[in-house]
């Protein structure tokens, strides 16, 4: 039996990967900052599929959380051996709106938090020769659009080069870059979304589904629907300058009220 660990598990992409994991055996451990939240989903996920499912309940944005989940991911008692980085939040306001603690705030849990857990699994998977990091980033990072874009794009960036250092040591690493999933994420962030058109909405299970079979065969980024790898593909080949100006306006159209 297999072990995965999950962070912002309580939710949208987050308790998708849980519900798959679980109808496929795998042993679970859920981060997130909600423990009533968590052991209700243990307790469902645990009765369900007769797995395991041990509660983590940590901040990853502060430093006693991610050493809390870090400490975790390291103990070659209980190995982990799926670590689904998947916690994050946006915020509501353009650049220069929203308090520099705050910005630093996501940072703190899309970088570091990141880059530490990364880590920490990575250097206990390397010693058994095998092991999975799946890092949720965002399409976000493929186009100029504030901190948050910016976020996800050192993700994405992280990872990659990550997962080349790692080639042949058994330890695969993703990005995982969705569009505009129907989560709490932007309920949470205060962000309108009844303009966003019904074809951008992804489905959270098939999403994870795309995920994970993107995993398997070894790719290090995933961008898990033909429609936002089109879109994807366009954004490669449009001007950077018109790629920002669409995006701030499509922000604006789309993002935070």
């Amino acid at each position: 039996m297999t072990t995965a660990l999950i962070t912002g598990s309580t939710a949208g992409i987050g308790a998708a990967f849980a519900r798959r994991l679980a109808a496929d055996g795998h042993d679970l451990v859920l981060v997130a900052r909600d423990t009533k939240r968590m052991r209700e989903q243990a307790t469902e996920l645990h009765d369900r599929h007769g797995i395991e499912v041990e509660v983590l309940t940590a901040d990853l944005s502060g430093d006693t959380g991610i050493e809390a989940v870090a400490d975790r991911l390291g103990d070659r008692r209980k190995p982990v051996d799926l670590l689904i980085n998947n916690a994050g939040f946006g915020h509501k306001g353009r650049y220069l709106d929203v308090p520099i603690a705050d910005e630093l705030r996501m940072l703190k849990v899309h970088c570091e938090a990141v880059l530490r857990l990364t880590s920490a699994a990575s250097s206990a998977m390397r010693e058994r020769g095998r092991g999975g990091v799946v890092n949720v980033a965002s399409v976000a990072a493929f186009v100029p659009r504030g901190t948050y874009g910016a976020s996800k794009a050192w993700v994405v960036q992280f990872t990659q080069g990550a997962a080349k250092d790692l080639a042949g040591t058994g330890v695969r690493l993703m990005a995982l870059c969705p569009g505009f999933v129907r989560t709490e994420f932007h309920q949470r962030a205060g962000m309108g979304t009844d303009g966003i058109p019904g074809w951008m909405w992804l489905d959270a299970d098939k999403l994870v589904s795309a995920a994970l079979a993107d995993l398997a065969r070894g790719k290090s980024l995933s961008v898990p629907d033909p429609r936002y790898k089109a879109l994807m593909g366009l954004v490669k080949v449009t001007p950077r300058g018109l790629v920002g100006g669409i995006s701030t306006r499509t922000g604006r159209k789309y993002g935070p009220r």
